[in-house]
């Protein structure tokens, strides 16, 4: 029988010394695994790097990164270190611009993701007995399949139900007593405005109780405004397909950061500048090694999500890392008039301010070679409705609060309800006009 607290105890209950034995006897097989790969066993050969000087975690800085673009460039089959008849499944991750990225699972490869999901899931607090609908895409992205899988193996009844069809999702919300879910934060946001539409109090007529959010940065005052609407609990999801997709790190009840699973990943924070080691606490770049994948391992890959080690010990009793919420990658930064922002800065100035609404844009313009940053935000039907001194309140309050966070007095536009794009995927919450 599965003890209550833990869905794999002996990995979960690893003292810091069992992790770090652990991960130094899987690091060396790691290297061997890849150093059977065309990419790497060109890439040793290059700079020189032998494999067997690495001896234990204290050398771990020997290793050469490993980069998106090396991925890419490695497109189809040059990270691959097992023969093709042993792989199971493909999994492919694009971003936004460039070359694919293809990623190979055989079958102990599949049974680790779903198993590690499931330890993810069990420690929020989900059970056999819970209904899960999965509102996130399947196919190539690794979301829709990872939790598909990992909800099966934990043993729970499971609709994949896969993004958009809002009203049809509520409805099977109802019908079936979902009371688990996975999305992400802006089709969760969206589908409070459906709710609204069809008149459906989440709270009364529903049986949520468990939110899986990740896939794309979001806010703690995005997590209140939507613990606060559905009355559930919103655990942060952290995972990217080059480390196998969801399941790599996870919110344990006391929500006082993610836990690596360090039993499968090693996990650096490095300043992305200097690329050396910051101490714990210190915000800088995630960077991740496989310890157990066969059919492509990936060492000291740099994730370009920024983080930091939260110092200290959980009061859940795991010792294994925790991670601070994804406070943005480093590709999404910006500057304006020489002050560097993240959109995550924007949005928690926004979503502290009950008159604003679930939507919004930065847009980023240029005119005259000065650069100006645009905010259209929307705000709730009460408010628009409002005279003019009302809505004069709330800009200047809105542009006040942006000032004091950002250093920079944005141009605040406010709008109606529901008059910026919606969005039933990842949000497109920057236009950079910039360069057009």
């Amino acid at each position: 029988m599965r003890d209550d607290t833990y869905w794999d105890k002996s990995a979960e209950t690893l003292s810091r010394n069992g992790i770090e034995k652990l991960q130094t006897g899987l690091l060396t097989s790691s290297l061997e695994r890849a150093a059977k790969s065309k990419f790497y066993a060109e890439r040793f050969k290059d700079i020189g790097f032998d494999a067997e000087s690495v001896s234990g975690l204290a050398d771990l800085g020997l290793i050469p990164f490993t980069e998106k673009k090396d991925l890419r460039l490695s497109y189809p089959y040059g990270l691959l270190c097992e023969p093709k008849d042993r792989l199971l499944r493909m999994h492919i991750s694009s971003g936004t611009t460039g070359q694919a990225v293809a990623v190979f699972y055989t079958k102990a490869d599949l049974e680790l993701w779903a198993d590690l999901v499931a330890r993810c899931m069990y420690m929020a607090g989900a059970r056999p007995e819970d209904t899960f609908q999965n509102l996130s895409g399947y196919g190539l992205f690794t979301g829709g399949l990872g939790f598909q899988y990992g909800a099966e193996r934990l043993g729970m009844l499971t609709i994949p139900a896969g993004p958009g069809n809002s009203r049809r999702q509520v409805q099977m919300m109802r019908d079936f007593s979902t009371n688990v879910i996975h999305i992400i934060p802006s089709f969760l946001l969206r589908l409070m405005d459906v709710m609204k539409e069809m008149g459906v109090d989440p709270k009364k007529e529903l049986s949520l109780r468990l939110a899986f959010v990740g896939a794309e940065p979001y806010s703690e005052e995005v997590r209140r405004r939507l613990e606060d609407f559905y009355g559930v609990k919103v655990y942060n999801s952290y995972g990217l397909s080059e480390m196998n997709g969801p399941g790599v790190a996870f919110e344990c009840p006391y929500q006082t950061g993610m836990h690596i699973w360090e039993d499968a990943y090693i996990a650096e924070i490095i300043d992305p500048n200097t690329l050396k080691p910051v101490p714990d606490g210190q915000y800088g770049e995630l960077v991740m090694t496989t310890l157990k994948r066969e059919a492509m391992p990936i060492l000291r890959y740099r994730t370009r999500d920024l983080t930091r080690i939260l110092p200290g010990e959980c009061g859940c009793g795991r010792v294994h890392k925790r991670i601070d919420r994804i406070r943005g990658r480093t590709d999404d930064m910006f500057i304006i008039k020489g002050v560097n922002i993240f959109p995550i800065q924007v949005e928690q100035v926004l979503m502290s301010v009950p008159e604003v609404g679930n939507n919004y844009q930065i847009v980023l313009t240029r005119e005259n070679n000065v650069d100006d940053m645009i905010v259209r935000v929307e705000v709730t039907d009460r408010v628009f409705v409002e005279d003019m001194r009302v809505l004069e309140r709330i800009r200047k309050k809105i542009t006040y609060e942006m000032k004091n966070e950002l250093l920079v007095t944005p141009k605040v536009d406010l709008v109606e309800p529901n008059s910026l794009p919606g969005t039933e995927g990842k949000a497109l919450r920057l236009i950079d006009q910039r360069a057009v």
